[in-house]
């Protein structure tokens, strides 16, 4: 499980930066690719990793802001130069208006998909649970933005326990059958009339990850809730320490907030993203810096890097 970072800027590109865009990879887990919010450029970002637009299944938009969606029809429309036997339909969840959004400039531009969008949106009335499967569950909250704006937490659910083959074969249970029933939780009797306990040789369920993603946002409880116990909260830093009252007018935090909100959740990582044009390198250190006083395992990403979770 992996996220990788396509646009880590804020309001406009830049040329160190991005606007906004991230993937969740889960390869691994359920062989997809979850993609939160779909800046200009997007698609030319992806053309500099390993990501595959087929592996896309699931695109999360916080809220409608263009630096968050600009480039979202023309990734799907991207999406659909494949080969037949790669058309897989996609999943949008985001603000009410995206469907309108994002079929008007398809109908507009005369573009044609050969595979299905499904869309969810989201308003007041539909926060909490916005996606589950057998593996992992979505959640969404209102933040505090100049406009509608939500922030994602997905949860993992937990992991089946592992089965002590060594054990089993110290035990004298021959591989095959019996190994399947057991690690089904079933009790099996050997020839030699030895009862195993199936339990004894399962380890317990292991803990699946937290992944808390925000959208633009004041400092508000709603992301201590979205982020708490979180194994990585990616919170948006506009703004630098000083700077909190610029950044309420405007509806962002500050990087000394956002490391605050990380505290208060008892998050155990904290990215920081949607950083603003003029703060430049020397800016990024003292950035991080600052935040760190608050909250030590701070970091703030880049376009393009890949941070394992």
């Amino acid at each position: 499980m992996e996220l990788q970072f396509l646009g880590t800027g804020a309001g406009q590109p830049s040329k160190a930066r991005n606007v906004s865009s991230l993937v969740l990879k889960l390869l691994d887990e359920i062989n997809e690719v979850w993609m939160f919010d779909c800046g200009e450029g997007t698609q030319r970002q992806i053309l500099e990793t390993t990501i595959k637009p087929r592996k896309v299944k699931k695109i999360f938009i916080t809220h409608m802001h263009g630096d968050h969606i600009f480039g979202l029809p023309g990734f799907l429309a991207s999406r659909s130069f494949q080969s037949s036997e790669e058309q897989t339909d996609l999943e949008v969840y985001g603000p009410v208006g995206i469907k309108q959004y994002v079929m008007t400039s398809l109908r507009t531009s005369g573009t044609r998909l050969p595979y299905r969008v499904h869309f969810t949106e989201i308003d007041v009335h539909k926060l909490g649970l916005v996606m589950e499967n057998d593996k992992f569950a979505v959640y969404a909250d209102k933040l505090d933005h100049t406009i509608f704006c939500v922030g994602y937490r997905v949860v993992q659910k937990d992991l089946e326990g592992t089965l002590d083959a060594e054990a089993l074969k110290a035990a004298g249970v021959p591989f095959g059958p019996l190994f399947g029933q057991i690690k089904n939780g079933q009790d099996v009797v050997l020839e030699n009339g030895t009862k195993i306990i199936a339990k004894d040789y399962i380890s317990a369920p292991k803990k699946g990850k937290v992944i808390t993603i925000l959208g633009d946002t004041r400092k508000t409880n709603a992301s201590v809730r979205l982020g708490l116990g979180a194994d990585v909260l990616v919170h948006e830093s506009t703004y630098g320490k000083g700077d909190e009252n610029i950044a309420k007018s405007h509806g962002h935090s500050t990087n000394i907030q956002a490391a605050q909100v990380a505290k208060d959740a008892s998050a155990k990582r904290l990215l920081l993203n949607h950083v603003s044009a003029r703060f430049l390198g020397r800016d990024i250190g003292r950035m991080a810096a600052d935040a760190q006083t608050i909250f030590k395992n701070t970091y703030i990403v880049r376009d393009l890097e890949e941070v394992e979770i």
